[in-house]
Formats: structure tokens, sequence, C-alpha cells
């Protein structure tokens, strides 16, 4: 069992450690420990006893604990109450945790009030808050970087470099020519956000004078695999961190910066070693051959999506080489084309940006805009990876393969259901292909039910991974796919890579002989510290928009159903995508039935019904930027309130 929260009592809740089954894991409340021992806290993880408690819920008993490391606890310490003979209390930041924390007189370890603070719990008797003692001070709630602190010591992400990491990325110089490829006349650039400040991978393209329509691309990405060698610190510490993670105001690299931001950033105008992919297409987009080697580069330019647009559409000028972004435009239409009619998944939902002051303060949240020109990188980069892919598969070399697997024949039964209840009908059977797919969002879009098909649709889909066993990707309807563009930020691309350099024998600091063999704990750790990742970087963004609500508790909003359970409906705010609880309770006073096939909640007496994706208006009641959480109230089924104006007249007023 794994701990996920406490109850109000401060009694422990955990979920089986593993979960296949359809549907929710089950709950389970776990009894108090023993006197003098420490209250278990989230994370934790425990072999247990249990016994049936209810439909879905179990009660159980720690029979051993797993993990070696005592538990964590993460929150705002806040004073004692006078008449509390202690040093403080410690308010939960994840909201899963329903119970304070007591922390004993001389265990604060000088917290201050309103500090987040990282803590363990400590031995306890059986009744009352548990005590737990402050172990680090993480920074002061409501400061500019507290938000990210908080999701970074909740999902327990390494964010210190080891010392020995440190001094091979300070010792890192610069990449010789040697047997590369000199590739640094040709005007590679790069393309990436406006806040970016790594540059991985540059490209170019050029017609093929040898098939009229078709275009030669060269995609340069940063030969990281020549700066981190297999067994070194480097190594070690990026597979720990398997992956970049992001953050409104900061990044948690998986490389220090000397590489990350340095000798390993394709920055313009330095030489830099890249690993490149020369890919050639025909009219259609259709792949018809590539090539790998090692090169020297000089960046000709970087550029930022907005800039490349907006220069394509004619707003402004770049200082480009003659025809280089008529032609990377040219080569995107034929690759899009060629997306098209090969019948991908292409969801539309909007990423919500968020917009800091110099202090800190939220500005403004938004849905990031998506243009072209991201579009172009991303086919791009498709491109080299399936190139990736299948020359690793050709040599017989171990890949870790990106994968995705169709959805499961329950979750495409449910989808089925919700589509056909407005209307739009899937194939039958247990099996669809991606275009299907795509046919119901392309069928939607730009209508009220877009963003909830989309959002449906996500929901049914399996989970991305990384494995040694190709079993292709579903959403980008392709054989065979590996992550070959990014090994800055993403340990799997460093391997991928790595594979490359040996089946190609382009030196010496290619894959170990032996490295295979570790290829699925290694695509099982990354998988996980990819999700991690997304976690974490989900909670910031959630905490940020609470934070931007909470001046506007009080006001009501356009939106729209998002969830709906036995115990009351979740609802997403129209304009910038701020969600949050009804709670049951919240609704008018009636006998509320669940439909989980239908996803409803109806009224028996007051005959209101709540349908996923319904329209509403909701009144913000509270907003807690510690937990990210959001409680409203909806507007329908509120009785309106009499004006003074018609209620001193004796008469029926009138509502808006």
């Amino acid at each position: 069992m794994i701990v996920t929260g406490t109850d109000p009592d401060g009694e422990a809740i955990a979920r089986p450690a593993t979960w296949q089954e359809e549907g929710p894991p089950p709950q389970i409340l776990m009894a108090p420990e023993p006197a003098g021992h420490a209250a278990l806290a989230p994370g934790q993880r425990v072999l247990a006893r249990l016994r049936p408690a209810g439909p879905g819920r179990y009660e159980g008993r720690t029979i051993k604990r797993l993990t070696e490391t005592p538990g964590r606890v993460i929150g705002v310490f806040r004073p004692a109450p006078a008449n509390e003979r202690a040093a403080g209390r410690i308010v939960p930041t994840d909201r899963r945790a329903k119970a304070e924390w007591i922390v004993p007189t001389g265990e604060a370890g000088g917290a201050e009030p309103d500090e987040i603070v990282l803590a363990e719990p400590l031995p306890h008797g059986r009744l009352g808050l548990k005590p737990a003692r402050v172990i680090e001070r993480l920074g002061r709630m409501g400061d500019a970087r507290s938000v990210s602190l908080i999701a970074i010591a909740t999902h327990d992400i390494p964010h210190v470099f080891p010392p020995e990491a440190e001094a091979e990325a300070e010792a890192a110089r610069a990449a010789p020519l040697d047997r590369r490829e000199d590739l640094r006349a040709i005007p590679l650039v790069t393309i990436d956000g406006a806040d970016a400040r790594d540059f991985d991978d540059a490209v170019f393209a050029e017609p093929d004078p040898d098939h009229p329509g078709g275009f030669r691309l060269l995609v340069a990405i940063a030969d990281v695999a020549h700066y981190v060698r297999p067994g070194s610190a480097l190594d070690r510490t990026a597979r720990e961190r398997g992956n970049s993670v992001y953050f409104p105001d900061r990044v948690v690299p998986m490389l220090p910066e000397a590489l990350s931001n340095g000798w390993c950033s394709l920055r313009p105008e330095e030489e830099r070693g890249c690993l490149f992919a020369e890919l050639r297409i025909d009219a259609t987009g259709r792949k018809t051959a590539h090539r790998f080697g090692r090169g020297l580069m000089r960046s000709a330019a970087r550029l930022t999506y907005e800039q490349v647009q907006q220069a394509q559409d004619g707003v402004t000028r770049l200082d480009l080489p003659a025809g280089l972004l008529d032609h990377l435009y040219a080569a995107f239409r034929a690759l899009l084309a060629a997306r098209i009619a090969r019948g991908t998944l292409d969801l539309d939902l909007p990423e919500r940006q968020v917009i800091l002051h110099p202090n800190g303060r939220v500005a403004d949240v938004r849905a990031r805009p998506r243009l072209d020109s991201h579009r172009l990188i991303e086919e791009f980069m498709v491109l080299a990876n399936v190139a990736a892919a299948e020359e690793l598969g050709r040599h017989r070399a171990p890949c870790l393969y990106r994968v995705h697997a169709p959805p499961s024949a329950e979750k495409l039964e449910d989808l089925r259901s919700f589509l056909h209840g407005i209307g739009i009908s899937l194939p039958p059977g247990d099996q669809v292909h991606p275009r299907d797919l795509d046919r119901v969002l392309r069928q939607v879009a730009g209508t009220d039910e877009s963003l909830l098909v989309n959002e449906v649709v996500l929901r049914s889909q399996s989970q991305a991974a990384y494995s040694p066993d190709n079993i292709g990707h579903f959403g980008l309807a392709l054989s065979a796919y590996a992550h070959f563009t990014s090994p800055i930020r993403r340990y799997a691309d460093l391997l991928v890579h790595r594979a490359l350099v040996r089946a190609l024998r382009l030196g010496p600091d290619g894959l170990e002989p032996d490295a295979g063999a570790g290829f699925e704990d290694t695509g099982a750790h990354i998988t996980a510290t990819e999700r991690r990742a997304q976690a974490a970087e989900r909670d910031a963004i959630d905490r940020y928009l609470a934070a931007f609500m909470a001046d506007r508790v009080g006001q009501s909003f356009a939106a729209r159903v998002s969830g709906v359970t036995r115990f009351g409906l979740f609802v997403t705010v129209g304009e910038n995508g701020a969600s949050g609880i009804v709670p049951r309770s919240a609704l008018p006073d009636d006998l509320w039935h669940h439909d989980a096939r239908e996803q409803s909640l109806s009224g028996r007496h007051t005959r209101l019904v709540f349908r996923l994706g319904q329209a509403v208006e909701a009144r913000l009641e509270e907003a807690n930027p510690a937990t990210g959480s959001l409680l409203f109230h909806l507007m329908q089924g509120i009785a309106p309130r009499p004006s003074v104006r018609g209620s001193h007249k004796g008469k029926r007023s009138r509502h808006r």
C-alpha cells in the first residue's frame, strides 16, 4: 500500500501501490500505529492486512513498513493556539491531507509563521493530533518561489546536483571537429519559446534536387552523449532525474547548467557538437531516405515561435538566408499532409500559461497560443524520431521506444456511450484507428462541445511510456517511434543517441555492450519520473491559479461541468481553466442520483440534472493557494434573493 493522505483525525489513508483493474482503486483507512511509533505520512509504502469496510473501502493494519526513510510532511507552519503547549502546527499543502500536525516545543527548527516547512513524523500516543519535527525551511508562503518549492518537495524531485556531477559539467570543453561532418556553413536555426534558456534542436530545409517537389531536411540535436558518458556522475544523476521539470518561475534541469545552458545549448554563432538526422521527403511528405551522423554546427539564429510565425505571415522580416523560411514551411505543409493521410489523433486542448510579475505574483493565466510554427517543429521532430527508431531496428540494436497502447475495450465502450449521448457514433468493435477518433474531433471543432469531447477522448487513452518492447504509437499512428530530439531534458533520448553512436560506429562513447539488458528497468523508471514531473507541473499551475483567483472570491464565472462523481461536481472556469469542486453539500437539498455511465447527477425533487460538459454559472466560495484547491457553488437551483426595493413595498420583486 502507498499512503496518499490523512483523514480529519490524522489517520493515514492509503491505496494499493499497483492497480490494474478498471475503475478507481479502493480507499484504505489505516488503523493508528502503535503507541511510540511515528505516524504514517504521505508517500510511505507499507505491507498491510486488509478487511472489508464497505463498498470500495477497506480498513488496513500495518504489518511492515517498506519505505526505509521516514515519511514527509509538507505544509505551512502556523503558531499553536494559546491553549496548546506546543511550538506550532503544520497545515499540510496536500489537499488530500485533512488533518494538521502538531510541532512539539523544541522541534520547530527555527521555523517562523507562514513559512513552508518539510517535517517528519515523531513517535506519538494514540490520541490527538500527530506530532512532527521540522527538518527544513523552504521559504515563506506567498514568496515568488514558494509555489514551485512546494511542488518540488511534495513530489520529491531531486534539485541539487552532487558535487562530482557539477565538477564533470564544469570541466566540459568544446567538441572538436575530428571525424565529425562540418555543418558550420549550413544555416541551421533554433526555434523555441521566448522564455527558453536551452536550445537543443536546430532545423534546416531545402528543395531536394533529386526529387521534384521533395525536400532535404536536417534536424541537428545537441551531442549530449559526448559529454555524459555511461557510468559517470553526470550519467547517474541524469538517470535518477529522468527528465527536466518545468515550472512558471524556474526549471529543474536534468543536467547542470554548464551543459544544459552551455555546451549542449545550440547558441547562435557558437560552434557546437551535434548528432544529426538528414531526412528526405517527397512532395506528399513521405520519408524516402534518412541518414544519421555526428557533426559540428553553428546556429545561424535563435528564433522564437512568434517571430517565425509573424515573418511567415508577412507581419515582420527576419534576417535569414533567402528562401530558408519558405522552405521550412513548405516542408512542414508536406509533412502535415502526410500526417493527415496517416490518420493521427490530434487533440486540441489549450495549455495554460501562467504570466508572472517580476515580483513573482501572478499577473495573468491564459491559454498558450498554438501556432503553425509550433507544429512545424513538432513535425520535424516526429520525423527524426521515427527515423531513429527505424535505424535502430534495422541494425537490431537496443532501443528504448516511446510506446502508446490503443484504448482498452472498456474505455472505448465508455467513450462510445458518451459520444452516442451527443449524437456522434464510433465504428463498432473493441478496436478503432486514430483517424476514427480524429474524425470525431473534427466533427465538433468550433462548437461548444469541442473542449469537452477533446477531454473525454484524452481520458479514454492509455498513457504513453518508455519500453524496449515495441508495440507502436497509437496516437501518432506509427509502428515504430523513439525519442531522439531532446537529450538535454530526457534521459530516454540520451540512450537513443548512445545506441545510434554504437550501431553506426560514430565514436567510443556509445551504448555499452550489455546496456540493453537494463532497458526494461530504465524504461519503467523514466516513465515514472516523467509522470512525477507532469504531476508536479500540474500541481504548481493549480496553486498559481488558486493564488490568482483568491482575490476574486464571491465572483461568479461562466464554467462547464468537467467531472461528475457521487460526492459532487468538478467545474472548470472558461476564461482561465481554473478547476474546482462543487461538493454535494453545496447543491440544493435533494436526493441526488449519480449515473456513472451517463456521467450525470440528478435531483429527485428539484428535477435538476447536471451532466458532464454542461454550461453552468459558478460562484467562487474559497481559494486556497497552499493546496491549489478551489471551492465553488453553482447558481443553478439557488432561489433568487428578493430585492430590497421590491420587498418594502410588498410587491413581487424582479430578478435578473
